[in-house]
């Protein structure tokens, strides 16, 4: 699945700015068997976790997130850059690595007790996916483990989701 994988995401040189290499994931979306592939792969071991719900984080974290949720018969819940979500929110602040950044859920979106799968497209440093998980916790809830379809494990962003759930899985790793 791996090769599969890697054979359709596009190495984007100097985007978003000079000497970054993006992981352009897009062109995977033209292949509907693919997707579906990638959607059981991550619906199999989701399964396992025993998830109440899949929190998918903006944007790309919406378009496995949600089918992953729906494999499972499970609520699906967006966390958004803050000031997008249209009614009562729950936010939390961090820090990038040239800044900070603010994402927020609907406050009425996690049920407290609950098990939560956090799911995004790219784990990178960790940041958002370690506020997702600090916003699941604050609500109640537990995060039972992480979901990405890349991991840029060069940069190491597994020990920042690590006090949050040991399971972390991703179908590539760069």
């Amino acid at each position: 699945m791996e090769e599969k994988i890697k054979k359709v995401i596009r190495d984007v040189p100097d985007f978003p700015k000079k000497g970054i290499v993006f992981k352009d994931i897009t062109p995977i979306l033209e292949q509907p068997e693919l997707c579906r592939l990638i959607t059981q792969e991550f619906a199999k071991h989701a399964k396992s976790l025993k998830p109440d719900a899949v929190m998918g984080i903006e944007s790309r974290g919406f378009f496995w997130g949600l089918l992953v949720a729906q494999a499972l018969n499970i609520p699906f819940i967006p966390v958004r850059k803050k000031g997008k979500l249209p009614y009562k929110t729950v936010s939390h602040r961090y820090d990038l690595e040239y800044g900070s950044a603010e994402i927020e859920v609907h406050e009425d979106a996690i049920k407290e007790g609950s098990k939560i799968l956090i799911h995004d497209d790219l784990l990178a440093t960790g940041g958002t996916a370690a506020a997702a998980a600090h916003i699941a916790t604050q609500q109640g809830a537990e995060v039972c483990g992480f979901s990405f379809l890349v991991n840029l494990s060069f940069l190491n962003g597994e020990e920042h989701l690590k006090t949050y759930s040991q399971n972390i899985d991703s179908l590539v790793s760069y």
